[in-house]
């Protein structure tokens, strides 16, 4: 098999904005595994806050030709191979989401349908970036109609995160959800977090920095369940995160791919953590890989693609709030519009 891979930008319809930084752009870096004159794709979104790169992905998928083979089915094995790499686990996502990608093309079946899962998943929250009250509620009365989830980044220690919730409940009445990444202290998520469930808030994602020695108080006193996100990368996070949350957010880009995920999924599962499935500012290929497997989790949150100003790689369906993968063969996108850099 054939590897190639290529750094494309993504810009942003606005600015987006959450407690550590703002964008307006976002980078990702899109393989093309070929075997037998058939592609599959796969694409990979680098988190600068685990030291990933565009430029360290694109690199690592440069070196993990050799390591790929000539059975593009022997998924498990490629995965080994991949995982004695440091690191890189966006890379690695992108090389998985290819070759489930080529194995649907190959057998001309959707990627849900070869894992036996169902198509429709839950549906996706929209984000609402961290601004002023004022502005988030107007942000948020303008999407009310079209999504049936929204979530509400947090965290600008100003004090006025409770308040941001309350404008924002003032003028929607869809469930809401707060990510505050890792910007409230212990005392702060106490004195939060009954707040926002008198607002009705469904759950509260990493109120505390990962690895803060908190998150077990945080969690026996909290009214309202606690999601961790940047706590969680692999399976292997999962007994610890028991400790600390009630629930777990898996993205391909933290977890290094499709199999990762799934498993996760089970394990937290038998641990009693809810799952949700998040997604970094990506392309409808990035979406998709993760809306194949969004039936296994209790709540999604997909709409990086939404948040792009143009999607170069269609075939994601947004129905009824629902991000719908499709029932076309493998991950059942098709490049549009490339923007390399």
């Amino acid at each position: 098999m054939d590897l190639d891979a290529r750094i494309v930008t993504l810009r942003l319809a606005e600015t987006f904005v959450i407690a550590r930084e703002s964008a307006d752009t976002a980078d990702v870096v899109q393989v093309e595994l070929r075997h037998d004159g058939i592609s599959g794709f796969g694409e990979a979104a680098p988190i600068e806050r685990y030291g990933e790169s565009a430029e360290s992905a694109l690199e690592f998928v440069g070196n993990a030709g050799e390591l790929i083979g000539d059975d593009p089915w022997a998924l498990e094995e490629i995965g080994a191979r991949l995982a004695t790499l440091p690191g890189e686990y966006a890379a690695k996502s992108a090389v998985d989401a290819a070759l489930h990608d080529l194995c649907g093309r190959l057998a001309g079946e959707p990627v849900w349908r070869l894992l036996g899962l169902r198509r429709v998943g839950p549906p996706t929250s929209w984000t609402i970036w961290l601004g002023d009250p004022d502005d988030m509620a107007r942000r948020a009365e303008k999407v009310r109609e079209r999504f049936r989830r929204l979530k509400l980044k947090l965290g600008a220690r100003d004090g006025l995160d409770v308040e941001r919730v309350q404008a924002v409940r003032g003028v929607v009445d869809v469930p809401l959800q707060v990510d505050v990444n890792e910007y409230w202290t212990l005392d702060e998520a106490l004195d939060n977090v009954p707040r926002l469930g008198a607002l009705g808030v469904e759950y509260v994602e990493q109120p505390l920095p990962a690895g803060d020695q908190g998150g077990a108080t945080l969690k026996a006193a909290s009214p309202v369940p606690i999601y961790v996100d940047e706590d969680c990368h692999t399976l292997a996070d999962l007994p610890r995160c028991a400790g600390r949350a009630h629930g777990i957010n898996i993205k391909l880009a933290k977890s290094g791919g499709i199999r990762e995920a799934v498993r996760m999924t089970h394990a937290a599962r038998a641990l009693g953590l809810g799952v949700m499935l998040g997604c970094m500012i990506e392309s409808g290929l990035g979406i998709a890989a993760a809306a194949h497997i969004a039936s296994l989790c209790d709540h999604v949150d997909l709409d990086g693609n939404l948040l792009i100003a143009e999607d170069p790689w269609p075939g994601v369906e947004f129905r009824d709030g629902v991000q719908l993968p499709s029932d076309a063969p493998g991950l059942g996108v098709r490049q549009a519009i490339l923007n390399p850099r």
